[in-house]
């Protein structure tokens, strides 16, 4: 049994971390410590332990992965539906909204969520140990950094032709994507507060809120844009205006949902001038996962751009373009289990439960792998047929259709890799994890691929195999120091960080 009394009334809260709870725990019921309890139950046999422990961690982990990889798809949906409304008022609106949304919002989005990790982390772990009242701190602290982040990147949105034009755009396109950027400077502060209250809820398993704002948001955002676009005509910066105020919209109603659900009564306890001190430190811990995060990122953006230097660079952009996108599709469902696997871990930690948090690893990973492998055998069936929801054409369905094993393989990693990702935000190990992205994608996986696309003239294929090098490389590696790790240690540190953190605060 683990080292907590199911007599005190106090510790009869450890569930809730965990939970969502649809009743009050009954006299007697430690429904936090019931994984923990039933891992360390001699009674049973291995097979029974295993089987009992099984079901309670595949019911906690998917009453929080489902609605987060909702979340994630309906926020994607959202920005591609302005791209798609975008496009049908002609093809420079398109290209315009294109690389507006996928090449210079894609930065603010990726520093943002980085940063946000570290609210993941250290919510995480304090309400696992029942610090509730560092929560709102931490919300708070994060929002006010990312704010001020938002301000340099404001900078990167203002000179935007600029840049479009040192890469080689056209004037034209160069002027209508700034245009359509413009329109999106709010978002970067809905960003700044969104990650935060995102994270916040998450490390509370409270994520089905998050899934009915995002759902409703889609909705009006469709109809808004539809309304702008086609009956106000107010163009590329109108649509992104309504892309700018569909993601305050969310985030005022998460932040309402804060203020007024009895959840959240214990980890908001209003506004602080606490937000204001340590910010330093914290800071530290966001750049570190900020970092993290966009070397990932832009991992991918740079293979693309060199695939169109290749000597056929359009078949070779295009075939990559396919399969970046059904990867895209399929790292938003790694990305689910991923927040799963922060805060599964982060709570576990906080509450002091080795065994949970090890074994909450294991059936995390082993889920979003299979999860991988029927996606994986689906493309593999599909393989020729896959670039015709994109585009015609037997040339580019030939070129995606060489590239669906090295897609597969992909597939397969990501089914692993975010997950472990996961892992290190919720045991606070960014920095390191961020040393590894250095190594494995920009010393490994980019030279590989030049070398193998341009040298050895395999063009998309090598560009890809270096790609998928670096990410094989970079999963092994998080893989040996995930399941080398000592729990009982990890445990010592997340409270350690907390009695740091929370010294800080008196």
């Amino acid at each position: 049994m683990s080292g907590a009394s199911i007599d005190d009334d106090s510790n009869k809260e450890l569930n809730e971390p965990l939970l969502e709870p649809k009743r009050q725990p009954a006299a007697g019921e430690e429904i936090s410590s019931e994984l923990e309890d039933t891992l360390s139950d001699t009674s049973l046999s291995n097979l029974r332990r295993l089987q009992k422990a099984t079901a309670i961690e595949l019911r906690n982990l998917f009453r929080l992965a489902a609605p987060a990889i909702i979340v994630y798809l309906l926020n994607n949906v959202t920005s591609m539906s302005t791209q798609i409304f975008c496009g049908h008022l002609g093809n420079l609106q398109l290209a315009a909204a294109s690389l507006g949304n996928d090449g210079i919002q894609l930065l603010a989005y990726g520093v943002m969520l980085g940063m946000g990790s570290a609210v993941e982390t250290l919510c995480g772990q304090a309400y696992g140990a029942h610090k509730y009242e560092m929560l709102g701190i931490y919300l708070q602290r994060s929002t006010i950094l990312l704010m001020l982040t938002g301000l340099p990147l404001m900078a990167t949105y203002l000179f935007s032709k600029q840049i479009l034009l040192l890469l080689g755009e056209s004037k034209t396109v160069a002027s209508a994507s700034a245009l359509f950027v413009y329109g999106l400077i709010p978002q970067i502060f809905a960003y700044a507060a969104n990650f935060p209250i995102q994270k916040f809820l998450q490390s509370q398993s409270i994520v089905n809120p998050s899934a009915y704002i995002s759902g409703a948001t889609l909705i009006l955002h469709i109809f808004l844009t539809w309304l702008v676009l086609y009956v106000w005509d107010w163009g590329l910066l109108g649509g992104a205006l309504v892309l700018s105020l569909s993601w305050w919209i969310i985030v005022g109603a998460q932040f309402g949902y804060i203020l007024c659900s009895k959840k959240c009564r214990r980890t908001w306890s209003g506004f602080s001038w606490l937000a204001f001190s340590g910010l330093w430190d914290f800071f530290k811990l966001s750049l570190a996962s900020a970092v993290m995060l966009c070397l990932e990122t832009w991992y991918y953006q740079i293979m693309v751009l060199v695939a169109g230097l290749l000597p056929d660079p359009e078949v070779a952009l295009d075939s990559l373009a396919v399969c970046s996108t059904i990867l895209g599709w399929v790292f938003m469902i790694s990305v689910g289990f991923n927040a799963a696997a922060s805060v599964r871990v982060s709570n576990e930690l906080g509450a002091g439960h080795p065994k949970s948090a090890s074994f909450s690893v294991i059936v995390v990973t082993l889920s979003s792998f299979i999860v991988a492998v029927v996606i994986g055998i689906v493309v593999i069936l599909l393989r020729r047929r896959l670039s015709y929801a994109f585009t015609g054409g037997e040339t580019i369905a030939n070129a995606v259709s060489d590239l669906a094993p090295l897609l597969t393989v992909s597939i397969l990693l990501n089914g692993i890799q975010p997950v472990l990702s996961g892992v290190a935000v919720g045991c606070g190990w960014q920095s390191f994890v961020a040393y590894v992205n250095v190594g494995c994608y920009y010393v490994v996986g980019i030279p590989v691929g030049v070398l193998l696309g341009f040298k050895f003239k395999l063009e998309a294929q090598g560009i890809w195999l270096g790609l998928l090098g670096g990410t094989a490389m970079q999963t092994l590696i998080l893989i040996w120091v995930t399941f080398r790790t000592n729990w009982d240690k990890e445990v010592e540190v997340a409270q350690n960080r907390l009695k740091k953190w929370q010294d800080k605060e008196i």
